[in-house]
């Protein structure tokens, strides 16, 4: 077993760390480059990750290989359409208790399981879930609480089929998505005629032992995610940059006519969720400054907070708000 690198507060100790996490991710899963990414950011940036995609395409195993790499406290569980409260969070306990001589008490209380005690989760096929567990822990997962007890949880990664009817499952509705600041939605290789890596996928598993395959080593500890975090909150942000993110929300307000009808385009999200994430950027390539491209970034947080056209198009918006800045 591989040991786990050294804490280390330097950004290049950082950034190597977490390369070397994405370098484990590489071993099982071949291409979804940008799915890794976005993985590794949302735990580096301590937020919350939603995946959308067909089965078969790797999106639970790439979120149980990263929770398995991470070495932290793991919690795995997947929805269906009977999904209790109880099984994501624990079992209610109900027993007597006496106040005095003559009084006697019920008093309700939790054993503590599940979302409350894991310091990563993996929720699979979230979209399966009834509503009645899902609103609970959404606002669990967005307060970091619960009855007024912080939990260790660090980050969680939600995989959903796409939501047609084919899928047996229903979307989220927009206020719910926003609850992972980290959206994705990944196509398989085939789809994204990757045929290159289509070939290598086919040479990896007619050379490979399956049984021998999903052995992730652990890579990662918490001490690690620790220094990350503390390192998180240093990371400059320039003038640049910073007028760079005014201009493209700009843009997309008024050139592109968004407002609260039909995105999310919210203060929340990109003036302070955004920046953490473009900050997470910045470690994750061992530097303590964030650069203009690395709004790029952002194009993880609009795939369902903006209407999908102009989804499909941020990466040509923020090229184009680059040259404006630079100019």
């Amino acid at each position: 077993m591989r040991p786990a690198l050294e804490s280390s507060s330097s950004t290049e100790g950082i950034a190597e760390n977490f390369n070397l996490l994405r370098r484990e991710l590489d071993r099982y899963v071949i291409g979804h480059e940008s799915l890794k990414e976005a993985l590794i950011l949302g735990l580096i940036a301590r937020e919350h990750i939603y995946i959308e995609g067909p089965p078969g395409i790797a999106k639970t195993m790439l979120a149980e290989l990263v929770s398995a790499s991470a070495n932290l406290d793991f919690y795995f569980y997947q929805f269906h359409r009977d999904t209790r409260l109880a099984e994501l969070i624990g079992d209610m306990v109900i027993q007597r208790e006496r106040d005095g001589e003559n009084t006697e008490l019920i008093v309700q209380s939790i054993r503590k399981g599940g979302v409350l005690t894991a310091e990563l989760c993996v929720l699979d096929d979230i979209s399966r879930s009834p509503g009645e567990a899902l609103n609970v822990l959404l606002r669990i997962l967005n307060e970091r609480r619960f009855m007024n007890e912080s939990i260790p949880l660090l980050t969680a990664i939600a995989t959903s089929n796409p939501t047609a009817d084919d899928y047996y499952n229903e979307p989220l509705d927009p206020a719910n998505l926003d609850r992972f600041t980290i959206q994705i939605r990944s196509d398989g290789l085939i789809q994204e005629n990757q045929w290159d890596k289509v070939k290598a996928v086919i040479d990896l598993y007619a050379d490979t032992q399956f049984s021998d395959r999903i052995e992730p080593e652990p890579i990662l500890n918490r001490e690690i995610f620790d220094t990350a975090y503390r390192e998180l909150h240093r990371v400059r942000v320039p003038e640049a940059v910073k007028r760079g993110l005014i201009d493209l929300l700009n843009r997309l307000v008024n050139q592109y006519k968004l407002d609260n009808t039909n995105s999310l385009i919210t203060d929340r999200a990109f003036l302070v969720k955004g920046i953490k994430v473009m900050k997470a950027k910045a470690l994750l390539e061992g530097r303590n400054t964030v650069v203009p491209e690395d709004l790029h970034i952002l194009a993880f947080m609009t795939t369902f907070r903006v209407p999908e056209e102009i989804h499909l198009n941020m990466g040509d918006l923020i090229v184009e708000t680059l040259r404006r800045i630079g100019e």
